[in-house]
């Protein structure tokens, strides 16, 4: 069988491994590479490739970057010249067109960091640990016109231990997902493999997640807060006022989980290295925190500039 000629589509690092799996597969051709525009980073804000377009730049692969690739006739027209057989997307962070599918032989198809038809949508690694999930994966699934909710080629899954942080689930799915493409994917064009059919019954959305939700509130149980702060660590983080000023959490552990008592966010334990908060229900440690326009800490090397005592309000 000759080489798959292939058009990826992908901005963030999670991409980057699929395109690297992609690059190094024998099997492939990746004969071009449409990404994001590059956006301002850092503190000057200044224009910065996605990860992916820097890849594919070293390579010496065609790339184009396109603000909307949906609304941009000239850009796929130039794709249709790569005579590409597939597409393959992986966090392209744009909707495309049924015109801009039909351009493959084989469709367009995506690695979806969960396991659907759970979490279909725009943040299925922090709702799922947001939601306390003990399992989650990736899925290889056909593109249609409906959100997520093209046929199975694949799924790949792992534990959720409950220290694990959507930074670490991240990590672990993208190299999962470029599993996904060097077996299931080739198994698919070689005609070996037919998509299975999402259960409509068992959907859930993982919605966008808004900086509103940041903020912690201690009537929330223990257990919600940890999972929100474990969720959130990939973006926007998680706050707690303190001082008059923000207080990043950045880690947490739960302490109990059965614990009641009216006076919600107070300090229950302090000592060196440890700082335990009364939650709505339940007891939650802090392990790491920022304080407003300061680097990320311990709790210990946070409480030496601290007089807190237990029983008094952590505000």
């Amino acid at each position: 069988m000759s080489k798959i000629r292939v058009c990826f589509l992908g901005t963030p690092d999670f991409a980057l491994t699929s395109l690297k799996a992609l690059l190094e597969d024998e099997h492939y051709d990746v004969v071009g590479v449409v990404t994001q525009p590059d956006r301002p980073a850092g503190r000057k804000l200044q224009l910065t490739p996605s990860p992916v377009k820097l890849l594919a730049l070293s390579r010496g692969l065609k790339v184009l970057s396109p603000e909307s690739l949906k609304e941009n006739q000239l850009m796929v027209d130039a794709i249709h010249t790569w005579k590409a057989e597939v597409a393959v997307v992986v966090a392209f962070g744009q909707i495309l067109s049924e015109d801009f599918m039909k351009l493959f032989n084989f469709g367009a198809v995506n690695i979806h960091g969960s396991i659907l038809p759970r979490w279909r949508g725009a943040a299925p690694i922090q709702r799922a640990l947001e939601a306390g999930d003990l399992e989650s994966g990736v899925t290889l699934q056909k593109i249609v016109k409906k959100l997520d909710a093209g046929d199975i080629l694949g799924i790949r899954k792992c534990d959720l231990s409950e220290d694990m942080n959507a930074l670490d689930l991240h990590n672990k799915l993208a190299k999962l997902g470029a599993e996904l493409l060097k077996v299931e994917l080739m198994d698919y064009l070689r005609g070996n493999l037919a998509g299975i059919s999402q259960d409509e019954s068992h959907v859930t959305f993982a919605r966008k997640i808004d900086k509103s939700e940041a903020e912690i509130s201690w009537k929330s149980s223990a257990r919600q807060l940890h999972n929100k702060v474990r969720a959130f660590v990939m973006g926007p983080g998680t706050f707690t006022n303190f001082q008059g000023k923000k207080l990043k959490i950045h880690k947490t552990k739960i302490i109990s989980e059965n614990t009641k008592n009216k006076d919600i966010g107070t300090v229950v334990d302090v000592r060196p290295g440890s700082l335990v908060i009364q939650c709505g229900t339940g007891h939650l440690e802090i392990l790491e925190v920022q304080p407003e326009s300061r680097n990320r800490m311990s709790i210990d090397d946070f409480l030496k500039g601290q007089n807190l005592k237990s029983g008094v309000p952590f505000q």
